[in-house]
């Protein structure tokens, strides 16, 4: 129900929300790409796991995260995936793939607000650090 949809305000409000949806046995050992759903004032309509990999990368698939955003309705994506190495710091190909979907997401009109690299004590925003492609 809409009254009950947790709102997102900032990156820490997402890791939280993010962080409740990890296995804690998973989240050191493989890596999993999610995206987080927003409605158009930010509250969370969904979770989606969209790839697990192996312990170094999983193949994340921008048809499968904008079918999955258009499916839900979602307005706009805050993209995470986890680094089983504790490692927060992004790799070339995390910023590749994240100027990938942003420019995806301004075809369809879905906005792209943040890309989080999660680990079980901390996290890295794409946003807050200034990494967001323009």
């Amino acid at each position: 129900p809409y009254d009950e949809r947790i709102k997102i305000t900032s990156s820490g409000a997402a890791y939280e929300v993010l962080l409740n949806t990890w296995e804690e046995n998973r989240i050191e050992l493989l890596e999993q790409f999610r995206v987080l759903l927003l409605d158009q004032q930010n509250h969370c309509l969904a979770v989606s796991t969209i790839a697990t990999g192996g312990v170094s990368g999983c193949l994340a698939d921008p048809r499968i995260i904008f079918a999955t955003a258009l499916k839900a309705k979602a307005s706009s994506l805050i993209l995470a995936h986890n680094h089983p190495s504790g490692n927060v710091q992004p790799s070339q190909a995390d910023q590749d793939l994240t100027r990938k979907l942003r420019d995806g997401g301004r075809l369809l009109d879905i906005a792209v607000l943040d890309h989080l690299i999660v680990t079980p004590r901390t996290y890295l925003s794409f946003a807050d650090e200034g990494l967001m492609p323009g």
